[in-house]
């Protein structure tokens, strides 16, 4: 059987569907092996139903005080708990900042070895898949031996599509016991985004990005009209937020967010690596750049030499015009 994790909040759930389309190609593999889903908090109708879609046969449904505020480990210690309760031989998650973190403690707890940023899966015995390293510049074959097989499913690796069969899942309540030791480390308070500084750039499929070329704290409206139109998230360079010129959630690179977007488009980033390790996976590249010699330029798919204050707004008001 094959255990799922799921998040159903707006900015994961696209990549909890990814990973369980990913998931019935371990099923198919398997001769039809069940696949199973875990969800912490309320589940609508409406989700049980869209997870039918997606051919889950149960809806592992976590709940009690516990599970209030979000904690790594207790998340971890309720999906270990389904996993011996079900038996089952995987445990995979989207690639979201929670599922990976989740998985890293089940992976720890189960004494087995983990796999982030999975793109493809080549066979059953050894249980071996194909992951993203360094950045995505770089495909790893990875065999996981432990039972267990536990990892996560990069972002956008493959296309969420609905089972041909449908399934009416059933939901199961689960009311983990969880260790005093597991909330130690918790959420206690949340912040709303402020409007204007885009989505989610793990899942977002279209990226803006802007760097030192945007001369300041006050040159981004027009990246930021540019990511609005396309309906993107903003992206920056880490010497923008390194300067303060934008909040460091927004940052692209090693020590930021590593992206796989459809589309990304950097106005004014040279390229160092450090960056390019963020975004090496992006599907194409639209380089903006007065420096055609620029690293992000060389590597990019496409690449406009210019301004990145003339070129960005002529795209927007080409855009508006439809």
């Amino acid at each position: 059987m094959i255990i799922v994790l799921v998040e159903l909040d707006e900015e994961s759930l696209e990549v909890s569907r990814e990973a369980l389309t990913f998931a019935r190609t371990l099923s198919a593999a398997g001769g039809g092996v069940p696949i199973d889903a875990v969800v912490v908090g309320e589940v609508t109708p409406e989700d049980v139903a869209d997870l039918g879609r997606y051919a889950v046969r149960e809806v592992h449904q976590v709940g009690g005080e516990a599970f209030s505020a979000y904690s790594a480990a207790a998340w971890a210690a309720a999906v270990l708990e389904v996993q011996r309760a079900k038996g089952s031989v995987v445990v995979m998650a989207g690639g979201t900042n929670r599922g990976t973190e989740v998985l890293a403690h089940v992976a720890a707890r189960a004494g087995v070895g983990m796999a982030a940023n999975v793109v493809a899966f080549n066979g059953l015995a050894p249980f071996t898949v194909n992951r993203q390293v360094m950045g995505g510049a770089v495909l790893e074959e990875m065999q996981l031996d432990g039972r267990p097989a536990v990892f996560t499913v990069a972002g956008h690796a493959v296309e969420a599509v609905p089972a041909e069969a449908p399934t009416t899942p059933v939901v199961v309540p689960v009311a983990p016991t969880v260790a005093e030791a597991d909330l130690v480390a918790r959420v206690v308070a949340t912040e709303e985004r402020p409007q204007g500084e885009g989505g989610n750039l793990k899942t977002a499929k279209v990226v803006v990005g802007a760097g030192r070329g945007a001369g300041g704290p006050d040159g981004f409206g027009a990246v930021v009209e540019l990511a609005d139109l396309l309906g993107g998230s903003l992206g920056v360079s880490r010497v923008v937020t390194s300067l303060g010129w934008r909040p460091h959630h927004e940052q692209v690179g090693q020590t930021g967010t590593r992206i796989s977007p459809d589309l990304y488009i950097p106005c004014g980033i040279s390229g160092a690596i450090q960056h390019w390790a963020g975004c090496a996976s992006s599907k194409v590249i639209l380089a903006i750049n007065t420096d055609d010699e620029a690293p992000m330029v060389t590597k990019a798919t496409y690449a406009v030499i210019g301004d990145m204050h003339e070129i960005v707004p002529a795209i927007n008001e080409a855009l508006k015009q439809g």
